[in-house]
């Protein structure tokens, strides 16, 4: 019989579990740099699994020699992007005038000339209405000594973040077979077998993803690089491995790759004729950005990740493209790691089900 104790109780209960989960989610939100940390540590561990394996089976590496090598190659690879970078910066902040925010300014009204030129002559009234709002003066451009010293403040905390990675990336190397020994003890015998083929299928798949993403950015970096090449870009290399970057975004990062590639080109022809050479030099470089983008699409991205993931492109199309509508650009960046981690999960716990079975197939 349901008394008013038992009911009293149960809310109590129910109000107790409220305030855990909120206290649980107020706690991970405080500590979001470490899971940040351990999460990129994750993903490095997983793209450095294939060069443990070969350094422990073909070159008899110990299981710490080959830890510490691997992670030495992650640091030199970085060291070797930084090294890259930072001459190419160097060189070109002076024409760039990153410091300058007068000549900032300068450079933005020339431009902004240069296209109400261009409509007059074409008789597009909306050269008026450019003119007339007067963008450039709307704009404070003293923003730009406060964002390099936010710069040099994200450095400094990335120093950090970077050391954290590498020292947790270290022991997820080393330690991994320990790591696997101590969760069997906390796994309950009858969901052991399941639970760890999940694990080890995951990890599998997820290695091959995250190294067929590097390849796949690989590919676009390449076809950019060689754009920009041919129309005589300033900084090619930089903006071409910015722009790959973003294609980590799917959708929506090669079209902000396209923009920027597009102000980068007008802004380094500032000077030229705008009409012969700066538009057609920018829509240039936008079909070229473009045909990257076809051939990424149709043929890099699905071979890469239908091979890598076991997913139909069309399959990976749908769940990116839902995992955007609910949760932003952040959703489509993990839908499918996080996709294909839930169906390895529904085929070891539900292969029965027919719609498991039909997903899974591949797996």
């Amino acid at each position: 019989m349901i008394t008013s104790k038992t009911i009293a109780n149960g809310i109590l209960r129910s109000i107790g579990f409220l305030v855990l989960i909120a206290i649980s989610l107020y706690f991970l939100y405080q500590i979001q740099a470490v899971l940040i940390y351990l999460i990129v540590s994750l993903i490095l561990t997983l793209i450095g699994k294939p060069i443990m394996s070969f350094l422990q089976t073909r070159l008899k590496f110990p299981n710490v020699v080959a830890s510490v090598t691997t992670l030495v190659f992650f640091f030199l690879l970085f060291v070797g992007f930084i090294s890259l970078f930072i001459p190419l910066i160097l060189s070109q902040s002076e024409s760039l005038s990153l410091l300058n925010t007068a000549k900032i300014e300068q450079n933005i009204d020339q431009l902004l000339h240069q296209i109400v030129v261009f409509l007059d002559n074409h008789n597009i009234d909306s050269a008026r209405f450019l003119s007339e709002t007067d963008i450039s003066s709307k704009i404070d451009f003293n923003f730009v000594p406060e964002l390099l010293n936010t710069i040099l403040n994200t450095i400094g905390s990335f120093g950090v973040g970077l050391a954290s990675v590498f020292f947790i990336t270290f022991f997820f190397l080393k330690d991994k077979v320990h790591f696997i020994e101590n969760l069997k003890k906390l796994i309950p015998d009858t969901h052991e077998e399941p639970i760890l083929n999940s694990l080890d299928k995951i990890n599998h798949l997820l290695s091959r993803y995250f190294i067929g993403l590097l390849l796949q950015l690989g590919i676009v970096f390449i076809l950019y690089l060689i754009v920009l090449s041919i129309f005589g870009i300033s900084n090619a290399f930089i903006i071409a491995f910015l722009c790959a970057v973003l294609n980590i975004i799917p959708y929506i990062g090669p079209l902000i790759a396209s923009i920027i590639a597009a102000i980068l080109t007008m802004i380094s022809h500032l000077g030229n004729d705008f009409q012969t050479e700066t538009l057609p030099t920018t829509i240039y470089i936008l079909i070229g950005f473009w045909i990257v983008q076809l051939i990424d699409n149709n043929l890099s991205q699905p071979i890469i990740f239908s091979k890598s993931v076991s997913s139909h492109p069309l399959e990976i199309f749908l769940v990116i493209l839902i995992a955007g509508f609910i949760s932003g650009i952040l959703g489509m960046v993990i839908a499918v790691p996080l996709y294909t981690i839930l169906k390895v999960i529904g085929k070891e716990f539900f292969p029965n089900n027919v719609v498991i079975q039909l997903i899974t197939k591949n797996i």
